[in-house]
């Protein structure tokens, strides 16, 4: 566990920033890979460690940070919509309609996909909780947190070996 406390801070930043609105757009692209730098940058000082970060290493900081982060936030984005009973689907519900109506799909499996979102909507207005949507905020956080927390670890690592060789070079 100690060895990945670095992943455990980053994480959960990510995870908090994932629920702010205005950050939300750039967690996938910004936040969690920034993150996953920052837990190596960590990891490398609580170690003091100046040797070059493997890619194995790189990419298990990663991961570790993006399931920490998707974990954090799922959590977070599942109480705040049981405790507010409001979400992004009660709030963009109509625009969500005229967008599924104009899928080029047959009338059935519209009006199916329409009454999937109208139930959410109504159990998360009528108890703040859906498990529909607990799952699908679960599932979409752990692939994308865990993938873009991946991309994140290697190019950090990319990054902090660069800069290692340049400070060599200097002297």
């Amino acid at each position: 566990m100690k060895k990945y406390l670095s992943s455990l801070v980053c994480g959960f930043g990510a995870g908090v920033l994932q629920i702010v609105p205005l950050l939300r757009s750039f967690s996938c692209c910004f936040i969690l890979p920034f993150a996953a730098f920052i837990s190596l940058l960590l990891n490398q000082r609580a170690t003091k460690s100046k040797a070059k970060i493997t890619t194995k290493n790189a990419l298990l900081f990663g991961i570790v940070t993006g399931l920490y982060a998707a974990l954090f936030g799922s959590f977070l984005e599942i109480f705040v919509t049981f405790i507010t009973k409001h979400n992004d689907i009660i709030s963009t519900f109509p625009e969500l309609q005229r967008m599924i109506n104009n899928f080029p799909v047959g009338p059935e499996i519209r009006s199916e996909v329409l009454n999937i979102f109208q139930r959410v909507r109504e159990d998360i207005l009528a108890n703040g909780f859906s498990v529909l949507y607990a799952f699908s905020v679960l599932v979409n956080n752990f692939i994308i947190n865990t993938i873009f927390g991946a991309v994140g670890g290697l190019i950090g690592a990319q990054i902090i070996n660069s800069r290692m060789n340049t400070t060599k070079n200097e002297f």
